[in-house]
C-alpha cells in the first residue's frame, strides 16, 4: 500500500497506518468500519471521561459525538477512548475519598499511554468532575502533541425554598441538622432538589476554578468553559472544537508552545480574581512540571497579592458559574485583568491567537453584579495567600476570599483522621476560638490527600465557620469557606512539624505576616519529633500503596514522578 498520507498532517498515525507492514494493523481497524481514506486522514484521540457515577461527567458521551462530528468535518477521523473518574462530592468524608487525588495520576497515565500506543496526530480531551481537568491536561504536556482539553460545563443551581442553591448548601446543611437547625425532612427536600441535571458543582468549586484556570492558560478555547453543561449552545462548543484540533494540527501548534511561564502566570491570575479553590495551587503546579516550566507555591502568593478580587463568586461570594456565563464569562475576567494591565497578552492560546487577542472580543451584559469593575474590587488583592512558618515550612495554602480575619489564635484540637474530626464536630466538641487540626491526611499519609469538605461544611452549617479554624496536611475543597489552611506540608507522614503538636497547643494564623506558627520553641519541636514515630501505612499492596511510595509533597504539587 502507497503512502496517503494528505499533506503530511499523520506525522504521528502513519507510523500504524501507512506501508505493507501495517497490512494487519489495518485489517484490525477496518473491522470497526474504517476505510482507507478514514485511514489516510490525521487521527485523533478523543481522550473521554465519561462515567455513570456522577452528574458532573454523565453528558460527555453525547458531547464526545459532537466533537468527533467536528473532527469528521474538518478532515480527521476520530477514535474515542475512556478513562476513570472519581467523583469528589460522591466519596467525599469516606476512605474512598483518598481516590480522588489519585486519580489524577491514572488519569494522566491512561491518556498518555493510549495517546502514544496509538500515535494519535492530535487530542481532544473532555473532562468534568475535579482531578479529570488537570490529568487531561498534565498527559497533553507530557504528549506534546496538537491537542487541547474541553470542559463538560456547569450544572445549573437547584431550587430549594425559593431561592438556588449548589451542593454546598447540602454539605452544610448536614451540619445544620446536626445542630438541630433544619429537620430532616428539609435537608432531604434539599437533597431532592439541589443537582438537577448534568454538570459539574455550581460554584467557583475546584471544577469551574480549573476550567477556568484553563481557559486562561489557553489550553481550552476561549468562551467554551463559561457555557453550561445542559445549554443548547454546548454541542456547537463541542463540534467547534472538534474543527480546532485540525487547525492546531495544521499549524503543528503543541501544549508546551501555549502552556509558557506567561501562561501560567495568567492561570493564576484567574484563580485569585475569582476567588478560586486552594486545589488550583496543586494542580497548576502538576501541569507546569509535565509541560517543564519551573514554578513554584511561592509564585501563587506573588501573583495573587497583585491582582484583585473581581468575580464575586460562591463560596466567598452571592453568585455561580452558570451567572457568569451570562455576564459576559470568562473572557470578562480576562479583559478585566487585560485593562489592568495585568494580564501577559502575548500568550499563546489553542485557538491560535493571543490571550489579549481573546479578551479584547469580550462582551459584558448591561448591568451585570458578578465581575466587578476595576474601581470597585471585591478586595485588592487576590483569593490565595501561601503561609509559611514552624508548622509550615514547606508552606500551605489559605484561600482568604469570603473572610476577614488577619490574625487568629487558639487552642489545638487535635485529630489523626477526618472521621474522628467530623465526629467532634458532630458531637459539638469543637467551641468557637479553637483550632481543629487534622493530620496524616497529607498525600502519602492518606494515602492521597482527602478534602475536608464535610468537616468544614458541618462547621459552617453550625455557624462556627467565623470563629473557628482549621489547619490540615489535607486538602479542602473548592466548597470550603473561612480560616481553613491546607496542604501543610510536610505532612505530618513524613514528621513534618504538624506531627508535633498536641491538644492545647497555641496556634496563630497571620495572614499579613504569611505565618502558621504553634507558640513552641524549635527545641520544643525537635525534641517532640525525636520520640515519634511514623505510622503503619494505611496500605501495603495495590495502586494506594504505590502512590504512597511514589508521590511528592504537595508542595510540589504531589506528582508521582
Amino acid at each position: 500500500m502507497t503512502d496517503k498520507t494528505p499533506n503530511g498532517l499523520n506525522r504521528y498515525s502513519r507510523v500504524i497506518t501507512q506501508g505493507i507492514d501495517r497490512a494487519p494493523a489495518r485489517a484490525m481497524l477496518k473491522a470497526m468500519g474504517l476505510d482507507d481514506e478514514a485511514l489516510s486522514r490525521p487521527i485523533i484521540g478523543v481522550a473521554n471521561t465519561w462515567i455513570e457515577t456522577m452528574p458532573c461527567n454523565i453528558h460527555l458521551r453525547h458531547l464526545a459525538e459532537k466533537v468527533k462530528e467536528g473532527v469528521r468535518a474538518a478532515g480527521g477521523t476520530p477514535m474515542e477512548f475512556n478513562t476513570i473518574a472519581i467523583s469528589d462530592g460522591v466519596t467525599m468524608g469516606t476512605e474512598g475519598m483518598k481516590t480522588s487525588l489519585i486519580s489524577r495520576e491514572v488519569i494522566a497515565d491512561s491518556i498518555e499511554l493510549t495517546g502514544r500506543g496509538y500515535f494519535f496526530d492530535g487530542i481532544v480531551a473532555l473532562s468534568g468532575c475535579d482531578k479529570t481537568i488537570p490529568g487531561t491536561v498534565m498527559a497533553l504536556a507530557r504528549l506534546d502533541r496538537p491537542g487541547l482539553m474541553l470542559y463538560g460545563g456547569s450544572i445549573m443551581p437547584g431550587t430549594f425554598q425559593g431561592h438556588d442553591v449548589t451542593i454546598q448548601d447540602v454539605f452544610e446543611a448536614v451540619g445544620a441538622c446536626s445542630a438541630g437547625k433544619m429537620s430532616e425532612a428539609q435537608l432531604q427536600d434539599l437533597e431532592n432538589h439541589a443537582c438537577p441535571g448534568a454538570g459539574a458543582c455550581g460554584g467557583q468549586f475546584t471544577a469551574n476554578t480549573m476550567a477556568m484556570a484553563f481557559e486562561f492558560l489557553g489550553i481550552s478555547p476561549m468562551g467554551s468553559a463559561s457555557v453550561p453543561a445542559v445549554d443548547p449552545q454546548k454541542d456547537l462548543v463541542a463540534f467547534q472544537t472538534g474543527e480546532l484540533i485540525m487547525n492546531l494540527i495544521r499549524k503543528n501548534i503543541t501544549p508546551r508552545m501555549i502552556m509558557t511561564r506567561a501562561a501560567f502566570e495568567n492561570a493564576i491570575m484567574g484563580v485569585a480574581a475569582s476567588g478560586g479553590s486552594t486545589n488550583s495551587v496543586l494542580h497548576l503546579l502538576a501541569c507546569a512540571h509535565e509541560a517543564g516550566v519551573k514554578l513554584s507555591i511561592d509564585d501563587f502568593d506573588k501573583i495573587s497579592a497583585r491582582t484583585p478580587l473581581l468575580a464575586d463568586l460562591k463560596p466567598g461570594g452571592k453568585y455561580v458559574a452558570n451567572d457568569l456565563y451570562r455576564a459576559g464569562g470568562i473572557r470578562l475576567l480576562v479583559k478585566r485583568l487585560l485593562d489592568a494591565k495585568k494580564l501577559n497578552e502575548k500568550a499563546l492560546t489553542v485557538t491560535g491567537r493571543t490571550i489579549g487577542e481573546e479578551a479584547r472580543e469580550a462582551s459584558e451584559t448591561a448591568g451585570q453584579k458578578v465581575v466587578r469593575p476595576l474601581s470597585d474590587p471585591i478586595t485588592a488583592t487576590g483569593g490565595l495567600v501561601i503561609l509559611k512558618g514552624n508548622l509550615a515550612p514547606e508552606g500551605c495554602v489559605l484561600k482568604v476570599a469570603g473572610h476577614k480575619f488577619s490574625k487568629f489564635t487558639g487552642p489545638a484540637k487535635v485529630f489523626d483522621c477526618e472521621e474522628d474530626a467530623f465526629a467532634a464536630v458532630q458531637a459539638r466538641r469543637i467551641k468557637a476560638g479553637d483550632v481543629v487540626v487534622i493530620r496524616y491526611e497529607g498525600p502519602r499519609g492518606g494515602p492521597g490527600m482527602r478534602e475536608m469538605l464535610g468537616v468544614t461544611a458541618a462547621l459552617a452549617g453550625e455557624g462556627l465557620v467565623e470563629s473557628v479554624a482549621l489547619l490540615t496536611d489535607g486538602r479542602f475543597s473548592g466548597a470550603t469557606h473561612g480560616l481553613m489552611a491546607g496542604h501543610v506540608a510536610p505532612e505530618a507522614f513524613v514528621g513534618g512539624p504538624i506531627a508535633a503538636l498536641k491538644n492545647g497547643d497555641r496556634i496563630t494564623f497571620d495572614i499579613d505576616k504569611r505565618r502558621l506558627d504553634a507558640a513552641l520553641s524549635a527545641a520544643e519541636i525537635k525534641s517532640r519529633l525525636k520520640k515519634w514515630k511514623p505510622p503503619k501505612p494505611r496500605y501495603a499492596t495495590g495502586v494506594m500503596a504505590k502512590y504512597a511510595r511514589t508521590v511528592s509533597s504537595a508542595s510540589i504539587g504531589a506528582i508521582t514522578n
